[in-house]
């Protein structure tokens, strides 16, 4: 055989040898997802019926078995997403188990950046991702909490930059925590007011927002104003899609004027 034959077949070799490689590669990958069947608004309605009895974590996770399976079995779909992202966040937050709630959040923090990645320019998987990461942050403070500051901060300004009302204005809740839990870091509590009166001039009714700047208040030597946010609390009509996350802030509303006046 001629050398100008050895290279021509050793060519075609290669070529054929690529081809075989990419075939097989594809039969592996996700390739097949855009032909399954779309989720029905069947499952996200029964999902977002459990996550109303969400008190009850059996029905939590239940929740998240439903939309696993249905992202298994349909095609990718932006709201499995940060559906997932948001009942994760929510189970980590409330199990009783360090080992649950790590890999909650974990999993709550990777379903939020598949729906960026489907849909940059809607707020839930910005928001979903910062959460979950801050709740990592901290359990972890001296490893995730160090390098995630930024990118919490990143997320949040992007939901308020695209949706400032979104989780009743729980961005501003999330900026003030890292400026009130990064003081000695150059986080500052005059900026933590800052952002959580803006939070609760667009939404007054968020009971988190309003025991933050109540604590808030109270590291700035507003005693009266501080009280004024509990006391707001403990009186209004909370919404009712949130009647579980009222009860807490109630809880920690009493405690702080039992302790603190």
């Amino acid at each position: 055989m001629s050398g100008k034959a050895s290279i021509s077949y050793n060519l075609i070799t290669f070529v054929i040898t690529l081809c075989l490689l990419s075939a097989c590669a594809n039969s592996t990958t996700d390739v097949s997802k855009p032909n399954l069947p779309p989720v029905s608004p069947e499952t996200l309605a029964e999902a977002d019926k459990l996550f109303t009895e969400r008190k009850d974590l059996a029905k939590l996770r239940e929740a998240i078995t439903l939309l696993t399976r249905a992202r298994r079995e349909s095609a990718k779909n932006y709201d499995v997403e940060w559906r997932l992202a948001r009942y994760n966040y929510y189970l980590g937050r409330h199990s009783e188990t360090e080992e649950e709630r790590e890999k909650a959040f974990e999993n709550g923090k990777d379903a939020a950046k598949t729906a960026i990645r489907l849909d940059s320019n809607r707020p839930d998987g910005h928001f979903w991702f910062g959460a979950n990461l801050g709740e990592l942050a901290n359990q972890n403070p001296l490893t995730t909490g160090l390098k995630s500051v930024d990118e919490i901060r990143a997320a949040m300004n992007k939901v308020i930059e695209l949706q400032p009302s979104y989780e009743l204005a729980s961005a501003y809740d999330v900026l003030g925590q890292l400026e009130l839990g990064t003081r000695m870091m150059g986080g500052s509590t005059e900026r933590a007011v800052e952002y959580l009166e803006k939070g609760v001039a667009l939404e007054k009714n968020n009971g988190e927002l309003r025991v933050r700047l109540a604590e808030a208040y109270l590291a700035t030597d507003k005693d009266a104003e501080a009280k004024k946010q509990l006391d707001y609390l403990l009186q209004m009509r909370p919404n009712p899609q949130y009647l579980p996350e009222y009860e807490q802030q109630v809880a920690k509303a009493r405690k702080l004027l039992e302790t603190k006046f």
